[in-house]
């Protein structure tokens, strides 16, 4: 986990709350991503709650795109609920540890994320390319 301010709009917040309580009590959900639901929560009980018109556009909120670079090379992805994720096209989840890393910070920030197996990762959010709330698509 990284020691670092985020911020997550009161929707993204509720949403994801629903969704870790829906969870854990076996409703819905994938048995792989229950490992990653105490680091989701982790991060959201000490994120700063903002309304969808006060997060800044360089924030990662959920259902953005963003550019991210490990090392040296650089790739795109969406953050998205687990229902929408598609590595294969560039969607992950927020339960991933990559996912919850990100969640919340701002361009330019580096997080550190554990892998499946057990090794530790760094990234970089390079840009956000797009962000509903910047777009006005607020009901993403």
């Amino acid at each position: 986990m990284n020691n670092r301010t985020i911020h997550v709009t009161r929707q993204d917040m509720e949403r994801l709350r629903d969704l870790i309580a829906s969870s854990h009590i076996g409703r819905g959900g994938d048995d792989r991503d229950r490992p990653y639901l105490a680091t989701l929560a982790a991060e959201l009980d000490r994120a700063v709650i903002v309304a969808p018109d006060e997060v800044t556009p360089d924030v990662v909120t959920m259902n953005s795109r963003i550019r991210l670079r490990d090392g040296r090379r650089t790739w795109i992805m969406s953050l998205v609920y687990p229902e929408n994720a598609d590595p294969e096209e560039g969607s992950i989840s927020v339960l991933a540890p990559l996912g919850a890393a990100i969640l919340g910070c701002r361009v330019g920030q580096s997080v550190a994320f554990r892998v499946p197996g057990g090794g530790e990762r760094t990234c970089e959010i390079l840009s956000v390319l797009y962000q509903p709330e910047a777009a006005g698509d607020l009901h993403l």
